[in-house]
């Protein structure tokens, strides 16, 4: 192989081919800037800095390191040929440059253990070092009920450093798909105080917030299903089943938050008697009061056909836990639910590949349940009182003194939504 000087352009040349998988074998190029220099090109992409010389008779070869293009690279073509430079002096002293290189290792001290700074534990320090000390007590208690309820579950046992932006804003859109869009900029507020001074303290490097919020934090959403996707929906359920499938239909029939429902303990149920009621305490309700919701006959037919699984929650797969992993079965829902659409399409001669479904969230079935109570002429107050809304029509004093929660009325609206699904569901297609 006739032998060119490498350059930054001639190694981007290279680097470009190598990535678009140009080199179908292992290819070695010299270097003829520095004797003994190669760059050698893997059929895989990767590529790699090695010296070839000769000891003891015999043709040796030392690897030096990986290369990759960019300001982080450890072997630049720089630091490539210093190193053959000190290879190649090696040699020359009658020394083999391997063997050289391993002893030199083995005389290294063994590093130290890398520190790992859990989450929980750095959250800890953050509250008891800045939270309790720059803070009046109101807003001392608020950061650490958001801290508690919606960062800490997420990544208490994680090691702080392996917090990336793409984790923050997982975090901030979930909260935010929860119906939240106000919890998710508070809580990028405390992540934003929290990770800065985490890098005060030299915890960390950088803090992995993003600058600004994202569109979906801020964006406030209008989706309303159609009676037809809430067919589909109800039909999908049934095919994913238990427990995720029951799950999105408690979630369209009460009209509550995802976590409420997912999250719902088996004593907050009262289903004997004449007052079938679910009682969602304070500390889970979003806005720390206690909110009571009438079970429909429809919702209790659904609840009815639930496994036992454990004493503790209503929803659970291990008896221990609540159940999670939201966004999986959500994909197997919106998968049922497109089968299904095709399948119907094609049996009205349609064709099934024109089917296409519009995105929706597990929070716009509860956006859904308010637009079909207010349909079927449920007053907004009510509706509002469903949702467990604070604000809306009653305002001010009237609001501070009114404490009745419109039980009946939230029981005849939630019975009169319920079986419009049944309806809607129950419709030939």
């Amino acid at each position: 192989m006739s032998k060119t000087v490498l350059s930054q352009k001639k190694l981007e040349s290279i680097a470009k081919a190598a990535g678009s998988k140009s080199y179908t074998v292992r290819t070695e190029i010299p270097d003829a800037g520095q004797p003994g220099l190669y760059l050698i090109v893997q059929p895989s992409g990767s590529m790699s800095w090695a010296f070839r010389y000769r000891h003891a008779g015999r043709p040796r070869k030392l690897t030096i390191g990986a290369f990759v293009l960019g300001e982080d690279a450890t072997f630049t073509l720089a630091r490539a040929r210093e190193a053959a430079q000190e290879a190649s002096r090696v040699v020359s002293d009658g020394r083999d440059p391997a063997e050289v290189r391993e002893q030199e290792r083995a005389q290294e001290p063994e590093p130290e253990p890398v520190k790992v700074d859990i989450v929980g534990d750095v959250l800890d320090e953050f509250i008891k070092r800045h939270v309790k000390k720059k803070n009046r007590e109101s807003t001392q208690k608020n950061t650490e009920a958001f801290i508690d309820k919606r960062i800490r579950p997420e990544w208490k046992d994680r090691d702080i450093k392996s917090i990336t932006k793409r984790d923050v804003v997982k975090l901030l859109d979930d909260i935010a798909d929860d119906g939240a869009p106000e919890s998710a900029a508070r809580v990028r507020a405390i992540l934003s105080k929290f990770f800065n001074w985490a890098v005060d303290r030299d915890i960390v490097d950088a803090s992995p917030v993003p600058k600004g919020s994202t569109a979906k934090q801020g964006a406030s959403r209008e989706r309303v299903l159609t009676d037809e996707e809430i067919r589909l929906v109800w039909l999908a359920c049934g095919k994913v089943g238990w427990p995720f499938g029951d799950l999105v239909k408690l979630l369209l029939l009460t009209a509550q938050r995802r976590n409420e429902v997912a999250h719902a303990a088996m004593r907050e149920f009262e289903l004997g008697a004449n007052n079938q009621l679910w009682t969602i305490p304070p500390e889970r309700s979003k806005n720390g009061k206690e909110h009571l919701v009438p079970l429909s006959a429809f919702a209790l037919q659904v609840i009815a056909g639930f496994p036992k699984v454990g004493d503790t929650y209503l929803l659970s797969t291990t008896g221990e836990t609540p159940i999670s992993g939201f966004s999986r079965a959500k994909a197997a829902i919106d998968a049922e639910m497109l089968k299904i659409a095709k399948e119907e399409a094609a049996l009205r001669g349609m064709a099934a590949e024109d089917v296409n479904l519009e995105p929706w969230t597990l929070h716009d079935l509860r956006r859904t349940a308010a637009s079909g109570m207010a349909r079927l002429g449920v007053p907004i107050h009510v509706v509002e009182a469903v949702l467990n809304h604070q604000s809306g029509t009653i305002k001010g004093v009237a609001k501070i003194y009114n404490r009745y929660q419109y039980v009946d009325e939230k029981r005849q609206a939630l019975t009169d939504w319920a079986e419009l699904v049944r309806a809607v569901a129950a419709q030939p297609r």
